[in-house]
Formats: C-alpha cells, structure tokens, sequence
C-alpha cells in the first residue's frame, strides 16, 4: 500500500488486516525476542498496551520533558567540548539517556545499549560485511539475547529492591492484577530499544540533513524556534520517514478502497511512499517547516498500532534541536554521509557535523 488513504484504511481495520509479522518474517530463533506487542492482535496487543501505556502515556508528557531538556544540555555541551566530527553517536544519546533515565538504567551501561542496537539494525560489521545470512543471523541474536538477559537481571533487582522506575512499573502487579512476565517484559525491551531509540536518532540526524539542504528553512526556525518548532518536527518526520514499511495479513476475503483481498494475502504498508502522497501533500518533495496541516504517517496512522511513543519522540527531537541551535546555530552537515544499507530504516550509519 503506497497511498496515504489506503494505509489509513489499513490501520484502522484490524479485523481484516492482522498485525502478525508486522515487522517482517523471521528466523524462528528470533520469534521469541520479537513476539512484542506491534507483531499482535487484539486482545494480547490490547493487554499489553494497557500495561505498558501507564508508564508511556501522555500523562507522562511533563515528565519526559523535563529530563529531554536536562540531556539535551549535556549532549551538546559535551559535543561543543568535542568539537566538530560525528553526529551519529551524539543524536542516540539522547533517546538513551532519556529512556534510561526512565528505566534507571545506569549511565554505564549506555555504550553497551548503543552497540547493542547498532548490530541489531545492522551497523555493526559483523552484519554489514558478513559473508552469509547466517553469520549476520548469528549476529543480531546474540545481541538480543544479551539484551534480553541484560533486562531479566534488572527485572529480578527490582522484584527484590523496588525502585521509582518504569521498570519496577512494569514488574509489579498492577491494580488490576496484570504484569509483564519475563517474557513480555523481554520482548517490550526490544521494541523500545529499536522503536524508541533508532527512529529517535534517525530523525535527530535527518532534521540536521534537512536543515543543512535548505537554509531558508533553518533561518525560519531560529527566528522563532518556539513557534515553528511543532511544524519543523512534523515535516522532519514526513519527508525523512525513520521507519520505511510495516506488514499486514489479510485475516478474510475483503474490499478496500476498490481493491480486492483475499485472505492470507500479504501487505506492506509504504510509510515513506505514504508521506510523500502527492494527493495529500502539495510539493511533496519540498522540506517546508510551516507545512499545514501535516497528517505524516511516520508513527503510523490511528489505530491499535499507533505508536504509543510518539510524543516521546517528539518531545525529544523538539529539546534536541530547542538546545543545539541555540548553541551551535551554524551546525551543519561536513562532507557527504552515508545512508544506512536498510530497506525498514530510513537513516545514516556515518554522519560527520561541523560548527
């Protein structure tokens, strides 16, 4: 589905178009680490949802806020002290920290998070330069099983020593009597890991792109960040689009927007071809921060499986960028970068900065 209105429609009929494999099929060795929410169907996805949306929620908004502004100062302090050269590493320390923060997840352990996920979405060498499917395969499983085992000891230390965290959150019985089992609780870490870190840096890297292509549209935004900051992280995610493609299954015979479906036919919903509907938004090729009204599909569309962080994400792009140009206003891109060999990501795996 490459058009704005059919993923829409998509999204918003589960009872036809089932999220099982969403992602992509897999290895069965990997069914276990990516058996998460986003690859579910109601009732299992609902529950899980539930759970977790008390932690994740809107009602948290504030909260986040305030850690994504204190992380943003020590992100470009220690980038100015630095001086110019990468931009990768700077821009996923932020979802890091701030999702760290959250789950008190010590400091130290942030370069192994950040290697972690590198291999996973295939930075790592040993996936991008293995010689066979097996060995990347090899790979990324034993970076999920070290994630998965990383985030069971956390779970058994905060069964025994509770803290105020979104982990102890998760762990505990709730009111109602739901909990995350290890499993679960193993699996959700792998989404947020990849969901709510890579997308996060993708965009704090393309909006540097973005802004670096179009000048005018930089001094726009430093005339007035505050009043054009919304819009800059909106058409940011529009026309980068960190996540490229989801899947569907037809679950029955069925019509949509004049096309027909069987059931068992397979479906990807384009989110980038989607962005960039001409029908939906005029000029679709140009970067334009003022862009509205601005229905980008980048968090999918409403439905079960909009994304539950997306304001996260908003929230931390829009801090990022609030204390980088306030700082280092001249910031831009230095030479030419190199685009992340991915067809679900949309992103760079090497991006050098000058200020």
């Amino acid at each position: 589905m490459a058009k704005h209105a059919d993923i829409v429609e998509v999204s918003r009929r589960p009872q036809d178009f089932s999220s099982e494999g969403a992602t992509e099929i897999l290895p069965p060795s990997m069914d276990e680490f990516y058996g998460s929410m986003i690859n579910m169907d109601n009732p299992e996805h609902a529950r899980l949802r539930r759970i977790v949306a008390r932690s994740f929620g809107r009602g948290m908004a504030p909260q986040f806020d305030a850690m994504a502004r204190q992380v943003a100062k020590r992100i470009v302090a220690e980038l100015i002290e630095r001086g110019p050269g990468d931009f990768i590493r700077p821009a996923a320390e932020m979802p890091i920290a701030v999702l760290s923060a959250m789950m008190g997840i010590p400091g130290e352990d942030h370069d192994f998070l950040y290697q972690r996920t590198n291999t996973i979405v295939g930075l790592d060498p040993r996936v991008s330069r293995a010689t066979s499917p097996e060995e990347a395969t090899t790979a990324v499983l034993t970076a999920l099983r070290e994630l998965a085992d990383y985030i069971g000891r956390l779970r058994e230390e905060r069964l025994t020593h509770p803290r105020k965290d979104v982990i102890t959150k998760l762990v505990q019985v709730q009111h109602d009597g739901e909990q995350l089992t290890r499993q679960e609780l193993a699996s959700f870490f792998v989404l947020l890991i990849i969901a709510g870190m890579e997308t996060t840096r993708n965009s704090i890297v393309q909006a540097l792109v973005l802004l670096t292509e179009n000048p005018d549209q930089r001094r726009l935004l430093l005339s007035d960040f505050e009043r054009h900051a919304q819009g800059a992280v909106e058409e940011v995610l529009r026309v980068g689009t960190p996540i490229n493609w989801m899947r569907r299954i037809t679950t029955r015979d069925c019509e949509m927007n004049g096309h027909r479906f069987r059931k068992g036919d397979l479906l990807f919903l384009l989110y980038w071809s989607g962005n960039h509907d001409e029908k939906v938004f005029a000029d679709p090729y140009r970067f334009d921060i003022t862009r509205d009204p601005n229905p980008q599909l980048s968090f999918g569309s409403l439905g079960p499986h909009f994304c539950l962080g997306a304001h996260l994400a908003r929230i931390e792009i829009t801090a990022m960028y609030r204390e980088l140009l306030a700082s280092l206003p001249d910031i831009r891109v230095d030479g030419e970068p190199s685009k992340l060999s991915s067809s679900f990501f949309e992103g760079y795996d090497r991006l050098h900065c000058t200020f």
